[in-house]
């Protein structure tokens, strides 16, 4: 892989050839006509030429054979290549890091776990970071991984998510419940600066969500993630919503109960605290019972389409989650069943895709999405 194909895909950006490469990459190994490329994108022919010349230079794009056409000679199609450019990401939890390489396509062509402390420090964690990433590079690509990742042509960058509050444009973190030590931190520049090539952070929620999204899911939905915390990813009509300061999402501190538990963001009754500590009392039925609550709520303010289930919580037990979850849900549209318009069934409820390795694949997608029009990363 040559030095400057990452570069170049960077310098290649612009609203028309990601429109391109968007088309190119949902055609698969079949390809695309530079014909069809002009038609749905409403581009010239003459403007789509020269776009594909370029990608074709870069690497990005070749020849996948002729296809007939209804006149004339048969047609040149085009297909994305999937190894000219990888990205990488990390997620973050309170005790472990795990980490994906993913291609031009989102197939993952490299994953690493490894045990964390997130209350280590600082600079125990981008040490971390840095040195999991590095080996998960050097592993999944071969020798030519080989020295600083700066190195690596192919290579976007790292998408960063774990537990917020965070500054998702600053790249700082914030108060991150029960680690306040971290209040302040610039993780993305520390990062950028250790490894030499772009990051991205994001809270763990909107990575998730971003990933599921550009994977197909559709309309408005809500991702929440129980793990060692709780939160939630939002998806408005089929883009992400961080809000005006990127702090959408907050959901895991919504109080629910005014004399409940004290949480380890210092109120009392959230529904975090509730949920966890079902968790902890081997409550799963109470846990997916309280998490139902707090999902209608969610579902009552935003009018969303579906509730995704995920995190290593849940998917330790994800039938309870959804049958929970569902549960309370259909109750409450039961109730609501006089309104116009209201869906007797419930919103529907179901485990994201993914696994416990979809919120480091949503990281990836921070840096790679953007290359294809479909996020802000």
């Amino acid at each position: 892989m040559g030095a400057a194909v990452g570069v170049n895909l960077f310098a290649l950006r612009s609203h028309n050839t990601a429109l391109v490469l968007d088309l190119l990459r949902t055609a698969g190994a079949r390809g695309i006509s530079r014909l069809e490329l002009a038609e749905r994108t409403g581009l010239t022919p003459q403007a789509v030429s020269k776009i594909t010349a370029r990608l074709r230079e870069a690497g990005l794009a070749a020849e996948a054979g002729r296809r007939a056409s209804t006149g004339g000679k048969p047609r040149t199609v085009l297909r994305l290549v999937p190894e000219a450019g990888h990205a990488a990401g990390v997620h973050l939890d309170r005790d472990e890091l795990r980490a994906v390489l993913v291609d031009l396509t989102g197939t993952v062509v490299g994953q690493r776990r490894a045990a964390l402390d997130l209350g280590a420090g600082a600079d125990a964690v981008v040490t971390a970071v840095a040195q999991e990433t590095e080996q998960l590079v050097r592993d999944a690509l071969g020798t030519a991984a080989a020295g600083s990742l700066a190195t690596v042509g192919s290579l976007l960058g790292l998408g960063v998510a774990l537990p917020g509050p965070l500054d998702h444009t600053q790249g700082v973190l914030h108060r991150v419940t029960g680690f306040p030590e971290w209040d302040g931190f610039p993780l993305r520049d520390a990062l950028a600066e250790r490894l030499g090539v772009p990051v991205v952070v994001d809270k763990d929620t909107n990575a998730a969500a971003l990933g599921l999204a550009v994977g197909g899911e559709g309309g408005s939905f809500a991702y929440l993630h129980l793990g060692t915390g709780l939160g939630a990813g939002l998806v408005i009509g089929g883009s992400l919503h961080r809000g005006a300061r990127t702090g959408a999402g907050e959901f895991g501190h919504q109080v629910i109960q005014l004399d409940g538990p004290v949480c380890g963001c210092g109120n009392r009754g959230c529904v975090e605290a509730l949920c966890l500590g079902a968790v902890a009392r081997r409550e799963v039925g109470e846990a997916a019972r309280v998490l139902g609550e707090a999902a209608a709520n969610l579902v009552g303010l935003l009018d969303i389409d579906l509730v995704l289930l995920g995190g290593r919580t849940v998917t330790a037990d994800p039938s309870a989650f959804v049958r929970g979850v569902g549960a309370v849900l259909a109750a409450r549209a039961r109730r609501e069943g006089g309104r116009e318009g209201s869906r007797e069934g419930g919103v529907p409820v179901r485990v994201a895709s993914g696994g416990v390795w979809g919120v480091a694949e949503g990281a990836a997608q921070l840096l790679l999405a953007p290359v294809f029009g479909r996020g802000d990363g």
